[in-house]
């Protein structure tokens, strides 16, 4: 693994912006070659792409990923009047080489459509919260979660899941722009409005869909992510509350004791003796 990150890119923004690493700086009149491959995920927004010689550029829209393969000449930029929301991941390596080499992804096509794929949103926030908190053996944890990435893209490119249905489509984008935007306060009326699908209707279809209305949908997002950074990083109760969208870390807490039966201190007490314990018994325990 050799580089992960996210970027937002607002309209009329400059690009890259601060958010984009030195070494990868990219102009769009001269274009770049990087010595990796890379997977760059659209969340949000549209822009351009360019490779080969440069002559011709590509329309990349909102759900597609396209990859940067090693030594190619490329160019990517946002539309200037819209912006978007970018995620990466830079790879190498021995295996990547012969995974490559068997024509798993094709190199003269590098775009997939992924749609409001939910899956890959996970998968993304995973990594960044893994580098971010740094414990030990993270590097393999980041290199397992990118070969989940690439699962999940070979799986869409080979087989073509696309969901055909009309409402199996509203809900699987309901569904990600909720888990898009997990730590905020959603109004779901609103939500059904951009569908564009009245609110009842949506809130039976959702909850025929995943079994949960949509603000319990959105609130278990919420606390599963929390669950998530107790056990993984170093943040305090109150930093989890933040960075998970509550209003108040007595209001996280009491939610979260309703759901877990404990504090989130008292969870985070527990899963590291359970660590611990799993420690001396033998057990390979990656954090």
């Amino acid at each position: 693994m050799t580089s992960v990150g996210y970027t937002k890119v607002d309209p009329n923004d400059n690009y890259p912006n601060q958010q984009h690493p030195e070494s990868h700086q990219l102009t769009w009149n001269r274009g770049r070659i990087l010595n990796d491959y890379y997977i760059i995920f659209i969340s949000n927004g549209k822009g351009l792409y360019g490779g080969g010689d440069l002559r011709d550029s590509y329309e990349v829209t909102a759900g597609t990923c396209f990859f940067l393969y090693p030594g190619v000449l490329h160019r990517y930029k946002p539309d200037p009047k819209i912006g978007w929301e970018e995620y990466w991941v830079g790879f190498n390596g021995s295996y990547v080489e012969k995974l490559m080499k068997e024509g798993l992804f094709d190199r003269g096509n590098p775009f997939v459509f992924l749609g409001p794929n939910k899956d890959i949103l996970i998968l993304f926030r995973a990594m960044l919260d893994t580098v971010q908190s740094s414990l030990p053996g993270y590097h393999q944890q980041i290199a397992g979660i990118t070969m989940q990435v690439l699962g999940v893209i070979y799986n869409i490119s080979r087989h073509n899941e696309n969901i055909s249905n009309r409402t199996e489509k509203l809900i699987a984008k309901a569904k990600y722009i909720i888990q898009e935007s997990f730590e905020a306060n959603l109004d779901m009326e609103k939500l059904a409005r951009e569908l564009p699908m009245g609110y009842s209707s949506f809130r039976k279809l959702f909850k025929k869909a995943t079994g949960e209305s949509p603000n319990h949908y959105h609130l278990n997002l919420r606390m599963a992510r929390a669950k998530n950074l107790l056990i993984t990083t170093q943040l305090n109760v109150t930093e989890v509350a933040e960075q998970t969208g509550f209003e108040s870390v007595f209001y996280f807490s009491k939610l979260f004791k309703k759901k877990h039966g404990m504090s989130p201190k008292n969870f985070r007490i527990n899963e590291e003796g359970h660590t611990e314990k799993q420690s001396i018994y033998g057990t390979k325990v990656i954090k």
